[in-house]
């Protein structure tokens, strides 16, 4: 029974986006494990930017920067 917990930063993922990694992410193990889709779970979180840090800086931090 495999569980894919899949975390991004909620900055505009969309639906569509979504539904593809959950098929994909199913249909992967389902071929490198031969695990059957109906026990796959897969969660995708979505975390605030000011929640997310890297290089000692929050995401919100770094894409300001990034816009200038």
């Amino acid at each position: 029974m495999p569980y894919v917990h899949i975390r991004v930063t909620d900055e505009g993922v969309t639906r569509e986006q979504k539904q593809q990694l959950i098929e994909q992410t199913t249909e992967m193990l389902e071929r490198v494990l031969n695990k059957p889709p109906a026990s796959t779970f897969v969660v995708i979180e979505e975390v605030n930017t000011d929640n997310w840090g890297v290089g000692g800086e929050t995401v919100t931090t770094l894409r300001k920067r990034e816009k200038g």
